[in-house]
């Protein structure tokens, strides 16, 4: 919805939107604390010390509410991108409008705008009221997150909490909304693609390096077989012949 007046760019988000990357963040919360092996001891809630036994963290209650209690300052880190639309506007990452910005300020151009220069990095209002809402859905479906969390999980979360409660008998037209250009997947590929890369130069390196020490150790031992003779003739040059001792026959003249 799109306010009037002075703020009639601002376009706050709707239902679709926040409940969209509520559970996009709650998945990512649950993938980044589900990949501990930490134990935690139960015992300190009883007396008698009979607590009961161990649980692992990662199906603890104490993971749940974690979770849920910190989603929605998660949101706090998106940015409002304007130059796209629909629910694909929130993106984490500065926008392209503001880094184009930045960059003609680095470069030393005045740029004149109705927000000033010290605000461009605070969060908008628009990434505000989604957390506001945020907080408000949270509270409200508390008790269908912790079945899901309690059950199996096999049902996705973005389609159980919001086709199927939030949005139900509503628009959900935003949850198959994908952003495609420099996306986070699109990144990480291209990253990929160039770490193999440089792995593959390094590779023709090395053994470019390894047939250049290979020709040299060859070289030396050339050279080491072309080491001249020492001559038993202290009057002979290098270059010339060494005649052998021949006995001379017949016999000797007296003179």
């Amino acid at each position: 919805m799109k306010d009037g007046g002075d703020d009639e760019w601002v376009n706050l988000p709707n239902k679709c939107e926040v409940c969209k990357f509520v559970s996009i963040e709650m998945k990512s919360a649950f993938d980044e604390t589900g990949k501990t092996k930490e134990v935690i001891d139960r015992n300190y809630r009883f007396i008698d010390g009979k607590g009961a036994a161990p649980i692992k963290y990662v199906k603890s209650d104490l993971r749940f509410i974690e979770v849920v209690e910190n989603v929605c300052q998660r949101l706090l880190e998106y940015n409002l991108h304007k130059e796209r639309t629909g629910s694909n506007r929130f993106a984490k990452g500065m926008s392209e409008t503001f880094s184009t910005l930045h960059g003609l300020v680095n470069k030393g151009v005045n740029v004149v705008m109705d927000i000033p220069y010290e605000l461009w990095n605070e969060t908008s209002a628009e990434v505000a009221d989604l957390k506001k809402q945020c907080d408000t859905l949270v509270e409200q479906y508390e008790e269908v997150i912790e079945d899901w969390y309690k059950g199996d999980q096999s049902e996705d979360l973005t389609t159980l909490l919001c086709a199927k409660h939030v949005l139900k008998g509503q628009d959900t037209s935003c949850l198959d909304e994908r952003w495609k250009k420099g996306d986070r997947a699109a990144i990480a590929e291209d990253k990929k693609v160039k770490k193999s890369g440089k792995k593959k130069v390094k590779k023709d390196t090395d053994a470019e390096g390894k047939k250049n020490k290979d020709k040299k150790g060859k070289k030396k031992k050339k050279k080491k077989s072309k080491a001249p003779v020492e001559s038993q003739d202290p009057g002979a040059t290098l270059g010339e012949d060494i005649q052998p001792q021949v006995p001379l026959g017949g016999d000797r003249t007296e003179l």
